[in-house]
């Protein structure tokens, strides 16, 4: 994969995502279905510009784009419009073709345009029976982007070790919220998963389909359930994979997700210290784990150098949940890399984080990450209203820190939330239907847990749950390489018959 700072931006929300996943209940006054047909499409080349990687990957597939507009508030069809961009990869075997097939790839704030091409070859054969969309979701990627103009880019830290550092916290996440308002206090109100949900059922519309599929990862699972509550019976096949709790995404989905980042930081650290020749991190898991600890101690005390950034107590936590959430070698022996080079720059030494470490740090510390961190912050604090109090996340910090030293205070920090200006306009989705759909999860998923997919599960009473033991990753389809996951989704997709009973993968 090359070391884009667009594809390092991705990683880094598959691997944490803010969010378990979740839903709402009783919508505006909206007229879901009675609206005025959505505009035709007009189709034309995906490339913008001469080093557009993504246009110029879906032309050479055989993609069309267009832009579709929709209006800012579903209550008012008749008012102000934003555009969204799709692309459409159109089935080769028409004879037998199934449907169309929406896509997301999650965030929330993740790009989904160029996905169509890697979901093919996910699919295989039974590709060929789909028009697979890529939407970018509202104010995302080209869909008119938002951005908050935020001095860094994902505004995830750590609480830090003490009262002080916290309130700085709160310091930062004010200002981060204030300048949002400043910039868009008349379309925030209209970014959350809801609304999101209303385009793709225009984007049905206007392709003229009855029902359509949906595939979508992480926070994309999250969008897919919603889409089956607020639109029920207008989904044929279903795919969420990485699904979390759906009672739980919001502004505090990371909390009590403690324990399942400490079991991927040790299994990464046994594997470390079997190759503690190359990494000259530790011999043993203890002595790996150690030196993760030296280094976050050597952070308190100043910020490390790492090339042109400063790494201070509050973004290491952060770096290190990130990069230990896979299992798979490369990830694996990446991680390690970047621990041998803040251990480095914890010694004082010169640390050179090279192209991926280097574009990860740029995403969360500086002004390049601002579109997509007020993306993320945008759609989650429009879902769902937080705590408004610091009082009440320093409290929960404390509580959560006497266990989890390391982890605590990063999943329970404050977000930008907070202070966010406008309260959700619509109550949070409770999702619960019998929507036959597939969910997918690993049971060492640090993100949106096991445990998480087991709740969204019990929620679409209609569903499968597709295990995939002994494993951590996040975002499991078509990116892990589990053939036998693959297979048991791709028989799903072909036939539309979900498994008569949960099935299991392994590694």
């Amino acid at each position: 994969m090359k070391p884009t700072f667009a594809r390092t931006r991705r990683r880094l929300v598959l691997v944490l995502v803010l969010v378990a996943l979740s839903a709402a209940v009783a919508p505006l006054a909206i007229a879901d279905g009675g609206s005025p047909p959505p505009s035709p499409l007009t189709w034309k080349s995906c490339s913008q510009v001469s080093d557009d990687d993504v246009g110029k990957e879906l032309d050479e597939a055989g993609a069309r784009c267009a832009e579709l507009t929709v209006p800012l508030d579903h209550s008012r069809p008749g008012g102000r419009t934003i555009t969204l961009a799709l692309s459409h990869l159109p089935a080769t075997d028409r004879a037998h073709r199934i449907g169309t097939m929406v896509l997301n790839s999650g965030g929330p704030g993740e790009g989904t345009l160029g996905m169509p091409v890697q979901t093919r070859a996910a699919m295989k054969d039974v590709a060929a029976r789909y028009d697979l969309v890529g939407l970018d979701p509202r104010f995302v990627g080209r869909s008119t982007p938002l951005d908050c103009g935020w001095p860094i880019g994902l505004w995830l830290r750590s609480a830090g070790s003490t009262r002080a550092r916290f309130d700085h916290q709160v310091a930062v996440q004010r200002d981060l919220a204030e300048r949002c308002s400043q910039r868009h206090a008349d379309v925030l109100p209209y970014v959350n998963t809801r609304d999101t949900a209303r385009d793709i059922d225009l984007v049905r519309r206007v392709l003229g389909e009855r029902r359509i599929s949906f595939l979508g990862y992480s926070y994309g699972a999250y969008l897919g359930a919603v889409y089956t509550q607020m639109f029920p019976g207008r989904t044929d096949r279903v795919v969420l994979d990485s699904a979390g709790d759906p009672r739980k995404w919001g502004p505090r989905a990371t909390q009590g997700t403690e324990d399942e980042a400490e079991r991927a930081l040790r299994g990464w650290a046994g594997w470390a210290a079997k190759r503690h020749g190359t990494y000259g991190l530790g011999a043993t898991p203890a002595r790996v784990l150690a030196t993760v600890n030296a280094i976050v101690a050597a952070a308190e005390d100043r910020p490390l150098r790492v090339g042109s950034h400063e790494v201070d107590e509050q973004a290491v936590p952060y770096i290190v949940s990130v990069g230990s959430g896979n299992d798979l070698p490369a990830a694996r022996a990446e991680f390690a890399s970047t621990v041998r080079t803040l251990n480095e720059a914890a010694h004082g030494r010169p640390a050179d984080p090279g192209p991926r470490l280097d574009g990860l740090l740029t995403a969360i510390l500086t002004s390049a990450g601002s579109s997509f961190g007020s993306q993320v912050a945008a759609v989650t604090c429009g879902d769902r209203a937080a705590p408004r109090e610091p009082d009440t996340y320093w409290n929960d910090i404390q509580r959560s820190r006497a266990r989890h030293p390391l982890f605590g205070p990063l999943k329970n920090n404050i977000w930008p939330c907070a202070f966010w200006p406008n309260q959700p306009r619509e109550p949070f989705t409770a999702v619960g239907n019998p929507t036959p759909a597939l969910i997918v999860s690993a049971t060492g998923d640090p993100a949106t847990t096991y445990e998480g997919a087991k709740a969204m599960h019990r929620a679409l009473t209609g569903s499968r749950l597709l295990t995939l033991r002994g494993t951590t990753a996040h975002a499991i389809y078509g990116l892990y390489g589990n053939a036998c996951v693959d297979a048991k989704v791709n028989a799903y997709l072909a036939t539309g018959t979900l498994p008569a009973t949960n099935p299991t993968c392994h590694p």
